[in-house]
């Protein structure tokens, strides 16, 4: 069996656009007919010209090879170049022709990817979603309103989720970080309370930043959150600066969780080492596909770390995602974008099962998913856009400042 065509999707995302501008799809074909479908989450360039990566990569490292030897595509394409060294944006392509592969794998031997990397450990798995608004709230008023966002917690608590993420900190700027300003800490703490007090010991509340402080900053913020018991403080510091976030992590008491912007074994390892954080978060569909994540998951289990994959992205991503999940022993959770639904639903035909906070361990052979090529190709994205963007604005320490929850243009 050899892997002889590739097609990619670009997909523009629908309205709300949670999940990000598009979702870039691969579809991979062997010699044998069998096809495989990925997503590649790694976006620091526009799509038509990721596009011409992932063809790049596929062509010079993979085309020809047999799916079975993942081992050695990744090492080809890790060292491309003569660079041995993580790279997001040839790791990001390699990493969702990798999904392919392993849909490819299972359904070759007609069992899901999960029982081809060590089998089933969880058959149920907590999930958890973003807050965002309820189809009565004005979006432009959510993102700093405690109110309507323990409004938004509550109803998830009621849809079953166990644990619920939201960002009230400040800007998302592409400056590095900065020191939050003073009204950012206070409706910080303003909207852990509401949150908290809207949905008791129900949910855990998981809080982001997207690695917008600086130690001190981020030192000062953490404290101030301690009183609400957050499960998780998620990238404190920018996710490059492994020593400053060890440091938060010694002086915060709550856990720290990183991984989203990383790839590869080689930049979660120190990580770890430091004692930078015990909750990591990998992108599959960026931190180098399904075989790799799973090392950088034994990796956390030797140091007592758990895992739980990040999502911002589309419905194949998710399908990875709970494959892994589904396999190792120390997840914690996955992210889910809602319920699952939607338009990102749609383009997989509603093929994984979310229930009552839960995601079930697919039956269906590969990845699990159904996807839906005459949606995708239905909806490209014509646009030039990134899948999300920073801004280039400081912080605003007079006027206040606001995240408003990645959505799509």
């Amino acid at each position: 069996m050899k892997l002889t065509d590739l097609e990619i999707f670009v997909v523009g995302n629908q309205p709300p656009g949670w999940g990000g501008r598009y979702f870039t799809f691969v579809k991979l074909t062997t010699d044998t007919g069998i096809i495989g479908y990925g997503e590649v989450y790694a976006a620091a360039v526009g799509p038509d010209a990721m596009s011409a990566v992932i063809k790049d990569v596929f062509e010079r490292h993979m085309l020809d090879e047999n799916p079975e030897n993942i081992e050695m595509m990744f090492r080809r394409v890790y060292s491309s170049g003569f660079t041995q060294r993580p790279d997001p944006t040839t790791i990001g392509a390699f990493s969702g022709l990798e999904i392919a592969c392993w849909d490819i794998l299972g359904k070759a031997h007609d069992r899901p990817a999960y029982a081809l990397i060590g089998g089933l450990m969880n058959d149920h798995i907590r999930s958890y979603t973003y807050l965002y608004p309820l189809p009565h709230h004005d979006p432009n008023d959510f993102w700093t309103s405690p109110d309507l966002q323990a409004e938004t917690a509550k109803e998830m608590v009621k849809l079953g989720f166990t644990a619920i993420k939201f960002d009230p900190a400040g800007p998302y700027t592409s400056r590095g970080g900065h020191m939050p300003a003073v009204t950012d800490i206070d409706l910080s703490v303003q909207m852990c309370a509401a949150i908290r007090g809207a949905v008791g010991t129900k949910a855990d509340l998981l809080f982001g930043t997207h690695g917008q402080f600086t130690t001190g900053g981020a030192i000062r913020l953490g404290r101030a959150l301690e009183p609400y018991d957050p499960l998780w403080y998620e990238e404190p510091v920018p996710p490059d600066n492994v020593e400053s976030m060890a440091k938060v992590a010694q002086s915060v008491r709550i856990p720290v969780a990183t991984g989203e912007r990383l790839t590869t074994k080689a930049e979660f390892a120190p990580v770890l080492r430091a004692g930078a954080a015990n909750i990591l978060q990998p992108a599959l569909g960026r931190s180098g596909g399904i075989l790799e994540t799973k090392k950088i998951a034994a990796m956390a289990e030797v140091y007592n770390a758990q895992v739980a994959p990040h999502l911002y992205a589309g419905p194949v991503e998710w399908a990875a995602n709970i494959q892994l999940a589904a396999n190792i022993p120390n997840i914690l959770m996955v992210e889910t974008i809602g319920t699952g639904g939607g338009f990102a639903g749609d383009l997989i035909k509603h093929s994984i099962q979310w229930e009552d906070g839960f995601v079930h361990a697919p039956k269906a052979a590969g990845i699990g998913v159904e996807f839906d090529e005459d949606l995708a190709k239905a909806n490209p994205y014509s646009g030039t856009g990134l899948h999300l963007e920073m801004q280039d604005a400081p912080c605003d320490y007079k006027n206040g400042n606001a995240f408003q929850g990645g959505a799509a243009d």
